[in-house]
């Protein structure tokens, strides 16, 4: 395994996600269906004010900076998932990748026409080079891969010479920091037991599927996985910004695994650390519907943030109500030698389904997107608890102070979707 030294110096001059000079005011990013609102975000004073708005013909799902922050890239689609809150879902059946142009204040305009895509996207990313563009989908689960040009225009698809395959439900692509390989995360379904009128589904397994990068080209060099796949599901992984250590979100065992990233860009083939990320680790059994969701390791490497999604409901007096499914931010201490995490803090999310949030470069502030109202029950009746950010203070100590909460209008689409040109 590589020591800290040497692992810094093969990112040489890579601009990393977290590197960027802080400003008084952000660019921030987020998209309630096919609405793109920009908005500047005051890290010191954690607020957000908005200040323009571009509506695509399809649903946002997810964007992606370009290395140099003159390009934001975004995929739409009205192609819905197959659960979870739908949204609104527009007639447009097209899907799309956009490329736009970032002005000094964080404006977008649009660079050359989009990229018709062949199905939904659900994540993109470049290489960290920025010479590429990949896109990842999840039925069927696919990886697309794009030229750059220099004005940030999209090229079409290059063709893969070895034809990969991209393990059941590809949820994630990834540049490795080495950036020779690429990783995607497969996470796979649960499986679903027969019952009356209902024949069941058998489990479909998950990977981590590597990939050498070279030229444009996938080269299959590694699966990883645990039990034939059984039992693992690899939503969102981050990297460590110094050491190797990879750290992943298991969407469908509600937790978390860290595994080294070696010489050649590959990972560890077993997990050298797995820990539960909800209190309750019978929680998913008792409130069906709770996952864990994205993840992101501080720009200073210390710290690794979670969160923990339970969007399951039941029904009250003819109303679907939460089932009481566990919806929070999760804190973890890193130990630098080994890449061991230790939980810290557990902090109520002030809302549901946090499908995306976002880290300022200076690891201040956590911005978290809730992606939908809920009702839930309260003092023998139900109120009702908005989508919305929530904002939250970085402490020193890596652990999370509540600011606020700003409710977000989500009848024209949920909340899909929130990010910085800094993001990870």
């Amino acid at each position: 395994m590589l020591d800290r030294r040497t692992f810094a110096g093969l990112l040489g001059a890579v601009a990393l996600p977290g590197t960027a000079q802080a400003k008084t005011n952000l660019p921030f990013y987020a998209a309630t269906g096919p609405n793109l609102a920009l908005y500047h975000l005051d890290p010191d004073a954690g607020a957000l004010s908005h200040r323009a708005n571009i509506t695509l013909p399809a649903n946002v799902q997810y964007a992606w900076p370009h290395p140099s922050r003159r390009f934001l890239f975004v995929i739409a689609s009205n192609g819905q998932p197959p659960s979870g809150p739908a949204g609104v879902a527009g007639s447009d059946t097209r899907h799309y990748a956009f490329a736009f142009r970032v002005g000094s204040d964080g404006t977008l305009t649009q660079a050359g026409e989009p990229m018709l895509l062949p199905v939904r996207p659900v994540h993109c990313t470049t290489d960290n080079s920025g010479r590429y563009l990949l896109i990842a989908y999840n039925n069927p689960s696919a990886v697309t891969v794009h030229a750059i040009a220099p004005n940030g225009v999209i090229g079409p698809s290059i063709e893969q010479v070895r034809r990969p395959r991209f393990g059941v439900y590809a949820h994630q692509v990834r540049a490795t920091p080495y950036n020779n390989t690429v990783t995607v995360c497969s996470r796979g379904n649960d499986g679903i037991p027969p019952r009356v009128g209902n024949i069941g589904k058998p489990e479909d397994p998950g990977h981590i599927e590597v990939f050498d990068f070279i030229g444009g080209q996938l080269v299959p060099i590694q699966s990883v996985t645990l039990n034939a796949g059984m039992d693992f599901g690899p939503r969102h992984l981050d990297f460590h910004p110094s050491r190797p250590f990879a750290y992943v979100s298991m969407e469908r065992q509600n937790a978390l695994y860290v595994y080294w990233v070696l010489e050649d860009g590959k990972l560890s083939d077993a997990p050298r650390f797995k820990l539960s990320a909800v209190a309750d680790k019978n929680g998913k059994q008792k409130h069906p519907g709770q996952t864990v969701g994205p993840i992101h390791v501080h720009p200073n490497g210390k710290f690794v943030y979670q969160t923990n999604r339970g969007s399951g409901t039941i029904e009250v007096n003819g109303q679907k109500v939460s089932n009481g499914g566990e919806n929070s931010i999760v804190v973890w201490e890193i130990e630098q030698r080994t890449g061991a995490p230790r939980l810290i803090q557990r902090i109520d999310a002030r809302g549901f389904e946090l499908r995306t949030f976002t880290i300022d470069p200076e690891g201040k502030i956590l911005v978290a997107a809730a992606t939908t109202p809920m009702l839930v029950r309260e003092d023998g009746g139900v109120r009702s608890v908005s989508a919305g950010f929530s904002i939250y203070r970085i402490r020193e100590d890596g652990t999370l102070d509540f600011l606020r909460k700003i409710d977000v209008d989500t009848s024209q689409g949920i909340l899909f979707w929130c990010g910085l040109l800094t993001m990870a």
